[in-house]
């Protein structure tokens, strides 16, 4: 794409895209009519990336033969190593993006009840449905199960139990740490938002998002209470698929996500990381993606580091317009 890019020429080329992102594109972005959005979702689990990761479903309701991990993963083997990043292929990864790619649950049938019967969480070999120890895992399980009908509410209470005294979650609690972690809570934020969407939640899961909310709120997502300096650098370098890491167009998204479904107006505390999703669109509209989280996948979806991403850029686009809107409307100007 070229600096001479019209944001319509922007549009049109998120538009030619695999249906996972285009029915995205039309229903947030472009507007269309629910016939037309709708129809494309449709064909996510008969076309392209859904319909290439739903193939490989194995017998046993799995993929890659592992809950977390695929099955025989040598955990002090090469892909093991620091840097070398883990695969991306067993169940709760390929089932996170069945999800997020709109693919209706009943496509995938029994699925719930064969994950229930055959698979079991690496981790002390625990029922699937029942979560783990980590809060990250336990995010995308909630949210993978309320999605397939399995019941999950012991995770969701999981969260309340497990919640950290400055408000946020830690993978790391089970080895002693008390501090919450961004990356943790903002996982575990997402499968608590997909359960309040599909049933309301509880006082106690309502209360315990608020809390978390509140503790990245009071970092305005990018910042170190104690200092105020930005995380890291790493907090501004975003990658499609998001995985369980933390970035600041993920962490925006989340907090839109959480506005839209409860139809209340952005916190202003939100306005320093949206203008750095701001900062980082183009000349020619297009948001370019920074790396790639390594491991082993079944296919690409998005581009190498350093091209223009599509799903970045539909994500910070629609990010942006959520906020200006807001801002329209309130009678600040963007």
């Amino acid at each position: 794409m070229t600096s001479s890019r019209t944001p319509g020429a922007v549009l049109a080329w998120l538009l030619d895209s695999d249906p996972a992102l285009r029915w995205q594109v039309e229903r947030d972005l472009a507007g269309e009519p629910d016939a037309v959005w709708q129809a494309t979702r449709a064909r996510v689990a008969t076309e392209g990336f859904g319909a290439r990761l739903l193939a490989l479903q194995d017998d046993a309701g799995t993929w890659a033969g592992g809950a977390f991990f695929p099955a025989g993963f040598d955990f002090h083997g090469p892909e093991a190593q620091p840097g070398a990043g883990q695969p991306w292929t067993a169940t709760t990864w390929s089932l996170t993006s069945l999800r997020e790619w709109g693919v209706p649950a009943r496509v995938l049938g029994d699925t719930a009840a064969r994950i229930a019967a055959n698979a079991r969480w690496e981790y002390d070999d625990l029922p699937y449905w029942d979560g783990e120890v980590d809060a990250c895992i336990n995010g995308f399980t909630l949210a993978n199960g309320v999605w397939l009908g399995a019941d999950v509410g012991g995770i969701a209470d999981w969260f309340v139990t497990h919640q950290a005294a400055e408000g946020g979650w830690n993978c790391e609690w089970v080895e002693g740490s008390t501090r919450a972690s961004v990356r943790s809570t903002l996982n575990g934020l997402k499968g608590l938002l997909v359960h309040e969407a599909a049933t309301g939640g509880t006082g106690a899961t309502r209360e315990a998002q608020a809390r978390a909310e509140e503790y990245l709120l009071a970092r305005h997502l990018i910042r170190r209470l104690s200092t105020g300096e930005p995380f890291g650098d790493w907090v501004f370098r975003l990658a499609y698929p998001f995985r369980s890491f933390y970035d600041v167009l993920s962490a925006t998204d989340y907090f839109r996500a959480a506005s839209v479904l409860r139809g209340t107006p952005p916190d202003p505390r939100l306005a320093d990381a949206v203008e750095h999703v701001r900062a980082q669109r183009r000349p020619d509209g297009t948001w370019l993606q920074a790396r790639r989280h390594p491991g082993r996948v079944w296919f690409e979806v998005d581009v190498d580091a350093g091209q223009p991403s599509r799903w970045l850029t539909f994500h910070a686009a629609r990010v942006l317009a959520w906020w200006d809107t807001a801002q329209v409307g309130s009678g600040r100007e963007p």
